[in-house]
This record gives structure tokens, C-alpha cells and sequence, in this order.
């Protein structure tokens, strides 16, 4: 029997992805772990996150790449996105003081896993990737997974101030590092996930061939007012010495443009009009 075009079978579900679905669950399930550990700044938080991070990797190619073909759903998209933020973090914080910030990301990770493991979105085949693409597609997940930190480390940042406003820092002063270093590792990161954006939409441009009949308009025109903000805020660091409540507020503002670019007109286009991406290269 001919399976409806578009969509994936009942079997192809309960069979061929049974593997990706426990390897997200175990996931999960160490993500949610390796969250708490954060929190409790426990020895054991790097190989958890580790194993988390492994399992996670193991159900993202079963769900990805089926028959030769790459699957990428709006569920597919937030798994893999999460995975390569949470990676990123697990690499940071060998060096950097960040492993706080795993208190939100790790968690949200394994939901994300768990989602594409139990729900895979109804998405068409896409041809195999040439090297251009797949070179746009890794500078915007390291773009986008750099910046996620920065939004969280925004967060982590907005949450010490008010501790500190509200003098209640001191009780939790073993979890945070000093207030002057969060804004240090802030810009770093927004610095390094700004220059990575600036190749992804340089690299975009190889296969852009037709904006609206490929439906990257709305995206793009979204990426580049993302990376407008994150420029002004690096400049009004550099110029002005912006700092604390200002940093924070441009930090998420361009990240929460970067994410509607690429997430809300995914969803519309999948799950609403019922569209996708199209690349037209050779």
C-alpha cells in the first residue's frame, strides 16, 4: 500500500522509531537528572549531561535521516536545536563558570527530546543536503545554540540582580557566580553568537533563488532585524558601557526575534498553510 505523501505511517512510528522513542525518553529522563544537579552544583552533573547528551544524539539520527532522506518537522527542528544548545553548555562549562544555567536548559532539552520522540511531526522528504547547505544549516545551529546561552545567561543575569536588589543574594551566593563575570561571559557569548549570525546570513544568500516561492522572506527579514539588535547592543557596550538591566533587555529581545525568524514561521508555514522550505540548488 502507498503511503499518503507527507506524513508518516502508523508503523513506521510504533516500529522503525521505537528505538529513537526510549533513547528520548532515557534521555529525558537524565536531562531532567542532570537539571537538578545544576542546581545542587553536584560533581556527577558533567557525565550525566554527557550520557544525556549521547542518547539524545542516538535518537536524533533515527529521527532525522530515514531511507536516505533528512526528516525536519517543527518537533524535529526544537530536538535537534535543544541538543546542540545543550552541548554547547556542556562544552562551556569546562572552562567557564555556566553550569548553572543548566537549570533551564537541560530540562528543557529533554522535553524537547521527549516531544519529537513521541510526537514526529508530519513533514515532507528533503534531498539530501549539498555542502553549501549544510554549511548554512551548522554556522546558524552554532549561531543559534551560542545565542541561547546568551538569552539564558541574560535570565541567570536578571535573576542575581533582583536577588541582589532584594538582599537575598547571600543564601544563594554558592550557585551564582560574581555579578561582574555573568555580564563578561553575557557579552562573550553574544559576541561570538553575533558573528556566527553574520555568517549564517552570508552563507544564506548561496541558495536563496526565489524568496517567496521558497518562503524564506518573513525568515530572513527577521534574522537581520535580530542581528540589527544584537549589534546595537554590542555597540552600545562598546560605546556607552551598557550594562545590567539594558544588556538584558536588548540580550532577549534580539534572541526572542531570532526565534520567531526561524520557529513561529516554521509553524505557520508547516502546520498552517501546510508548506515548507524548498531549496532549488544543484
Amino acid at each position: 500500500m502507498q503511503k499518503e505523501p507527507g506524513y508518516r505511517s502508523k508503523t513506521g512510528i510504533l516500529g522503525d522509531m521505537s528505538l529513537p522513542i526510549i533513547l528520548s525518553a532515557l534521555a529525558c529522563a537524565l536531562y531532567l537528572l542532570a537539571g537538578y544537579l545544576a542546581w545542587r552544583d553536584n560533581r556527577l552533573l558533567a557525565w550525566v549531561a554527557a550520557a544525556a547528551l549521547a542518547l539524545h544524539a542516538g535518537a536524533l539520527s533515527g529521527q532525522l535521516l530515514q531511507n536516505g532522506a533528512l526528516h525536519i518537522g517543527v518537533s524535529e527542528a526544537l530536538s535537534l536545536f535543544a541538543w546542540q544548545s545543550a552541548l554547547l553548555l556542556w562544552i562551556f562549562s569546562w572552562r567557564e563558570p555556566v553550569s548553572v544555567n543548566g537549570l533551564l536548559i537541560y530540562p528543557l532539552s529533554g522535553l524537547f527530546a521527549a516531544c519529537a520522540g513521541l510526537w514526529p511531526s508530519p513533514v515532507n522528504d528533503i534531498d539530501p543536503l549539498n555542502w553549501k547547505v549544510s554549511l548554512h544549516v551548522l554556522i546558524s545551529l552554532l549561531a543559534a545554540g551560542v545565542l541561547t546561552l546568551a538569552a539564558v545567561q541574560a535570565v541567570a543575569l536578571a535573576i542575581q540582580e533582583r536577588l541582589l536588589r532584594n538582599h537575598a543574594i547571600a543564601s544563594r551566593s554558592g550557585h551564582l557566580p560574581p555579578l561582574q563575570l555573568m555580564e563578561r561571559l553575557l557579552f562573550q557569548m553574544v559576541g561570538v553568537g553575533f558573528g556566527l549570525l553574520s555568517l549564517t546570513l552570508l552563507t544564506g544568500f548561496w541558495f536563496i533563488d526565489d524568496w517567496m516561492a521558497q518562503h524564506l522572506a518573513h525568515k530572513t527579514v527577521l534574522s537581520i532585524i535580530a542581528w540589527l539588535v544584537f549589534g546595537v547592543l554590542l555597540w552600545g557596550r562598546w560605546r556607552h558601557g551598557w550594562r545590567g538591566r539594558i544588556a538584558i533587555r536588548w540580550a532577549l529581545s534580539g534572541y526572542g526575534l531570532l526565534i520567531l525568524a526561524y520557529f513561529g514561521t516554521k509553524v505557520i508555514l508547516e502546520q498552517v498553510l501546510q508548506k515548507h522550505w524548498v531549496w532549488f540548488g544543484s
